[in-house]
């Protein structure tokens, strides 16, 4: 008589397990199949080897990577340097055969256009939400996402310009000066993405029409343009020109350095932009990748990035070194970068036909 009751039993504890383990079974493949925030269908892996073109600064390389590579010794990071233009044209080039899994630190400007072209994937790191609207793809999974900003700057020789007896610029409209003819070098914006938002920014401030004027007329006093955003403060820090046109942290490190020069931003506001990651749309998306990305969005990165940067895309950026006196958001020029991108290759193209004559070599 006791047998059914034992046996009602048994089969109560079977379903009980097997429904059980089914949940179970769900909820592990539930959180693989959302752990990677993509619709690529890869995941995340703390080892493996990944290519990484990016734009930063060779300090800030070293230094960022070392915090990777500490927490994670299993990745084996490649990395492609370069200027922003540089960057930008190779990824171009590459479109038929990518080579980089991810961009990190490389023109917001210049993402949108590899965008348009489809060739960026759309994932959504780990604290992605913690970004600014402004400061990340509009996409509802982030196809770019920004870490820091960065704006033109005048770095100025003070020792060079008290020997030739010119004052300090404080403005764009103050390097039109003639007595300012040939001291200037600036970044080519075909090359580096600090002369093109620098340009953008005086475009975008002026009006087209007003905007290629002032370029026409800036060109008369230019020495030459560099294919570097850096390079016009290290000219004018080592006495090459009297007057840099570059950006902030350029500037404020050549200060720290010792030099001789002075930082000055533009009373009439900075032109910028936004250095922004990104995963490659490649067939085969590298689960490394996603980590890195991860890492690069995470509060470690992000004090890594405010050490050179006032502004981070998190909007709680650093301690303001350089930057006494003055609130940097409220420096930066009202910049719209979907029409900068939009517009990025035809004002090169004219940018070219009509300034290209002063570049530098490319080397």
């Amino acid at each position: 008589m006791k047998r059914p009751k034992v046996l009602i039993l048994v089969l109560s504890l079977v379903l009980f397990f097997s429904l059980t383990l089914t949940a179970c079974a769900k909820t592990q493949t539930e959180q693989i199949n959302t752990d990677s925030s993509t619709d690529t269908g890869a995941h995340k892996s703390t080892s493996g080897e990944i290519t990484v073109y990016t734009a930063l600064e060779d300090e800030q390389v070293t230094a960022y990577l070392e915090a990777f590579n500490a927490k994670y010794p299993d990745i084996k990071v490649n990395i492609v340097r370069d200027s922003t233009g540089i960057v930008t044209a190779k990824l171009l080039a590459e479109a038929d055969n990518i080579q980089a899994d991810l961009v990190w630190g490389t023109a917001a400007s210049s993402l949108l256009v590899l965008e348009d072209k489809n060739l960026l994937a759309p994932y959504a790191p780990n604290g992605v939400e913690g970004v600014l609207p402004q400061f990340k793809s509009g996409k509802d999974i982030p196809t770019w996402v920004g870490i820091d900003v960065w704006e033109t700057a005048i770095i100025v020789n003070t020792d060079e310009c008290a020997r030739l007896g010119i004052e300090v610029p404080t403005s764009y409209d103050d390097l039109l000066k003639p007595e300012y003819e040939g001291l200037i070098v600036m970044s080519n914006p075909s090359s580096s993405g600090t002369g093109y938002l620098t340009v953008n920014g005086i475009l975008q401030l002026k009006g087209e029409e007003a905007g290629w004027e002032y370029l026409r007329q800036l060109h008369n006093n230019i020495a030459q343009y560099v294919h570097s955003g850096s390079k016009p403060s290290k000219m004018a820090a080592s006495g090459e020109c009297a007057i840099g046109i570059s950006f902030g942290y350029a500037g404020i490190q050549r200060v720290e350095e010792g030099a001789p020069v002075q930082v000055v931003f533009p009373k009439e506001g900075s032109g910028w932009d936004l250095e922004a990651n990104a995963l490659m749309n490649k067939k085969e998306i590298n689960g490394a990748a996603l980590t890195f990305l991860d890492w690069a969005i995470s509060d470690e990165a992000m004090n890594l990035y405010k050490e050179n940067y006032p502004i981070i895309s998190t909007g709680k950026g650093g301690t303001y070194k350089g930057f006494e006196g003055m609130n940097p958001i409220d420096q930066l020029l009202d910049i719209d970068l979907t029409t900068a991108a939009a517009n990025r290759e035809d004002v090169l193209a004219q940018w070219a036909s009509e300034f290209d004559s002063k570049s530098a070599p490319k080397t």
